[in-house]
């Protein structure tokens, strides 16, 4: 340890990593009163953007939603630095609609370094740790240029453990472009079991702006009736100029310069072994995986207002220099493209999650967390989600408070962590709101009405806290008017109501409720017009969250009966060694049971190859 110098500064809870999962476990924590350190390579900034420069997506929009009625900063940020914002899925339901936002990156991070600045017990550590101990009081001890200790350690160390970046043949060692790489976990630490296979992520090239011809693509503007992410922000009103994307589309011309480029790829070449993401693929990816198709989008994204360089979004690449430049300019609008950055792949080690449990700690190493794409994650919303969990545990547990730990029936964090801690991952895990069995409730429109019961188990009393107390309460009385108030047959609202589709029939009295629940009534608009004949003023956020709710309360409703038996099941403790010492369970399922060690019947059934006569001998014991 030839850097280390004779300092040693003690923390209550410290974190490893200043990306999206680093300062949302570093804030939260900070809201106990414990003293807080990040301890973040040099150089880069804290929440920082070095893939897509955007905020939200489909499944992600909602996760950002439960990470700031959670208490988290991502939602607050992206609202700060948004330039673009968007509704995704908007013709579909309102479950799977999602929101999201285009980022100025610079400044997203300007006010990232700026919050957490900003907190008097977080202290910012701009040095690369070397190595991590545990004392004889199971204290850990991070190396770096100093002795710094933690009580607790939470780990969000992102795609930098051993990190390789590769471009056709040129290879370099980083996380990311202009980075340099982590040591290795069985460097940085002893006893912590990494995947077997390494994982890898890509990026586009990254081009200047003012060699794009953009009369000949299509543009989408920034819309200004999607919400904010910060629930105490003023819904609609934007921090930052807002400017468009653009659409472009390969062609043939495109994808035959990239199929006959096949040996020249380091994923086809052999050069890269590790796996990708397969919901998020690179160019090379497509080309090969569907030769028939020409045609892919391709989404022109500033990557910030004052910034010279977009991301084009769909065509993610590790092919050589030249090839990169070809492919590019053969498309329309991008002919005379200047790359300022070429498109590379990352390959690095991620932990086996089958050792973390649902508050992240590892199951064998007390005090430890992890969390972000060092557990296989792609995204920083999914990073975000897993850092707020890690960093609220290893606050309450630093306190001696009992765990928090979200369900997967009420939060799409709760779904992911499950699916994480329940079997090793052969991909990156990228979230939809497919993945969730309860997507008609799992909502943006009701995050604070969800997260509500698990911010309050933190037993904190900030401004949040009573923001988020008087939301649920209004909730409550505006939900009480839409039951119990019925509009005559012969009411003018229902006139009006009745004339938007000539072909419905409103000739009977109803209740509001039942009003909003008409398949062919906007629920949010009706609400509205509702509450004006009445002489009522409510806030949009009220009315927007009661009006969905009732639109779906029939299907809910339906379900609730089996839903209750399925989350009370699911949620039971069940003791592992007992099951796979069980003479009634088979062979191969203990050996299962005895690597994953379910701590839940919920992460019994997640885990590959259980049987359903297992479910049935541990279910029939616990009732």
């Amino acid at each position: 340890m030839e850097h280390f110098r004779e300092i040693h500064i003690m923390y209550d809870v410290l974190v490893l990593g200043g990306g999206h999962a680093g300062i949302e476990a570093a804030y939260i924590a900070s809201q106990f009163n414990l003293r807080v350190g990040i301890i973040t390579m040099p150089g880069i900034a804290l929440g920082s953007a070095p893939c897509n420069p955007s905020v939200g997506g489909v499944g992600k929009g909602q996760v950002v939603r439960e990470i700031d009625a959670l208490g988290g900063i991502m939602g607050l940020l992206a609202d700060k630095a948004g330039i673009q914002f968007r509704t995704l899925n908007e013709s579909k339901g309102f479950a799977v609609q999602s929101s999201r936002v285009q980022i100025d990156k610079d400044l997203y991070s300007r006010e990232a370094e700026l919050l957490i600045g900003s907190v008097p017990n977080i202290d910012i550590i701009r040095q690369k740790a070397l190595r991590v101990t545990t004392n004889s009081a199971g204290i850990f001890e991070v190396y770096a240029n100093a002795l710094y200790s933690a009580k607790k350690l939470v780990v969000t160390v992102g795609t930098f453990l051993n990190g390789r970046l590769h471009t056709g043949s040129q290879q370099a060692n980083g996380g990311r472009f202009g980075c340099d790489q982590s040591v290795g976990l069985n460097d940085l630490f002893s006893g912590v079991k990494t995947c077997s296979n390494r994982f890898k992520t890509g990026t586009p090239p990254r081009l200047n702006k003012n060699s794009i011809d953009y009369s000949v693509l299509e543009e989408q503007p920034s819309d200004p009736d999607v919400r904010n992410f910060h629930c105490m922000h003023l819904g609609f009103a934007r921090m930052a100029k807002q400017i468009s994307c653009y659409l472009a589309k390969t062609n043939q011309s495109t994808m035959d310069i990239i199929r006959t480029n096949r040996e020249r790829s380091p994923m086809f070449n052999g050069q890269i072994t590790a796996v990708g993401a397969r919901y998020c693929p690179s160019i090379e990816d497509k080309a090969h995986r569907y030769p028939d198709k020409h045609i892919h989008h391709v989404f022109i994204e500033p990557e910030g207002i004052d910034l010279d360089t977009v991301y084009p979004s769909g065509i993610s690449s590790s092919l050589p220099m030249d090839i990169q430049t070809k492919y590019v300019r053969s498309i329309q609008g991008l002919e005379n493209a200047v790359i300022e950055v070429y498109g590379y792949a990352v390959e690095y080690d991620v932990v086996d999650t089958t050792f973390l449990g649902l508050t992240l700690e590892h199951k064998t190493i007390p005090g430890l967390y992890f969390a972000g794409q060092v557990n296989g994650t792609s995204g920083y919303e999914e990073a975000a989600g897993q850092g707020i969990v890690a960093g609220v545990n290893a606050a309450l547990s630093s306190l001696g408070k009992e765990p928090l730990i979200l369900s997967r029936h009420d939060s799409y964090i709760g779904v992911m962590i499950e699916d994480l801690t329940s079997n090793t991952r052969d991909e990156p895990y990228r979230l939809f709101t497919a993945r969730s069995e309860n997507r008609l409730y799992i909502r943006e429109d009701n995050s604070l009405i969800r997260m509500w019961p698990y911010r309050t188990k933190m037993g904190l009393e900030l401004p949040l806290d009573q923001y988020i107390a008087n939301f649920v309460l209004s909730v409550e009385v505006l939900g009480s008017f839409c039951d119990e108030t019925m509009i005559p047959e012969s009411s003018i609202i229902m006139a009006r109501l009745a004339g938007i589709e000539p072909t419905q029939q409103l000739s009977k009295r109803m209740s509001v409720a039942e009003l909003l629940r008409q398949a062919w009534l906007n629920p949010i608009t009706t609400l509205q017009e509702i509450l004006l004949f009445y002489g009522l003023a409510i806030d949009y956020d009220l009315i927007r969250t009661v009006a969905i709710s009732k639109k779906y309360d029939g299907y809910i409703k339906r379900s609730d009966d089996h839903l209750l038996k399925v989350r009370k099941l699911d949620g039971m403790k069940i003791n592992w060694e007992t099951i796979s010492s069980s003479g009634n369970v088979s062979f191969e399922c203990r050996q299962r049971i005895a690597r994953i060690k379910p701590e839940t019947f919920g992460q019994l059934k997640l885990i590959d190859g259980i049987r359903p006569a297992t479910l049935a001998v541990v279910a029939a014991k616990a009732l």
